[in-house]
């Protein structure tokens, strides 16, 4: 699967930001008092923009931002080819050459460029763009796939598989599903998750993320 694959499974600008912030307060339920989240969302970013995140504590990462202009999407794989500390290249060719103008703030203006994948939507745009990239041998140099997987995937099937990885538990699938439909949090969907929490104790999780009450 290319970055191209990719950006044509992405949904649009509402749903992936819809997306993010079930990730984020699934995230802040299972793992409370983490000092850095795997899944993360701040709705009250400034200059009025917002940010999705994921690191993953092992080098890889991705930066989502939502802005009046649109979506920009930076994703890091460490172990990637196209990883500037790995390679010759500052900026892999090709992987930001082409980006709007109205997302250049989110560029660097000199150096390397801690990302081996790009994606961008405009807010008036039909569909996702990514640069164009070859990798002699390589389908998918930039961990696109497994970066954003999560995201392209509209069934909770990938988190459960993912949490349950992770967080070496079995994780309640109804309640998944709740928080990925965006559901008010009840006492009784936050406990089928960690039963030491109550919907009270995450008004601050819900408040930066940005969650529906």
């Amino acid at each position: 699967m290319t970055v191209h694959d990719v950006a044509a499974a992405l949904p649009d600008i509402a749903t992936l930001r819809d997306r993010s912030r079930a990730l984020a307060m699934l995230d802040a339920i299972l793992d409370p008092g983490s000092e850095s989240g795997y899944y993360t969302f701040d709705a009250q970013s400034a200059a009025g923009e917002e940010l999705a995140a994921m690191d993953n504590g092992s080098g890889d990462s991705y930066a989502i931002v939502f802005s009046k202009a649109g979506v920009f999407i930076r994703g890091f794989d460490h172990e990637s080819p196209m990883n500037p500390a790995v390679n010759d290249q500052q900026t892999w060719p090709g992987l930001i050459d082409t980006v709007p103008a109205v997302f250049a703030g989110h560029l660097p203006f000199e150096g390397a460029f801690e990302a081996t994948v790009c994606l961008w939507r405009q807010a008036d745009d039909e569909r996702w763009h990514a640069g164009d990239i070859t990798f002699p041998g390589r389908t998918d140099p930039d961990g696109a796939r497994w970066l954003f997987r999560m995201l392209t995937e509209a069934a909770p099937a990938a988190y459960l598989r993912f949490a349950q990885d992770y967080y070496e538990c079995e994780v309640d699938a109804d309640a998944v599903a709740e928080i990925y439909a965006l559901r008010p949090l009840t006492d009784d969907i936050v406990r089928k998750l960690n039963p030491e929490l109550a919907a009270a104790d995450l008004t601050a999780e819900i408040t930066r993320i940005g969650y529906p009450g």
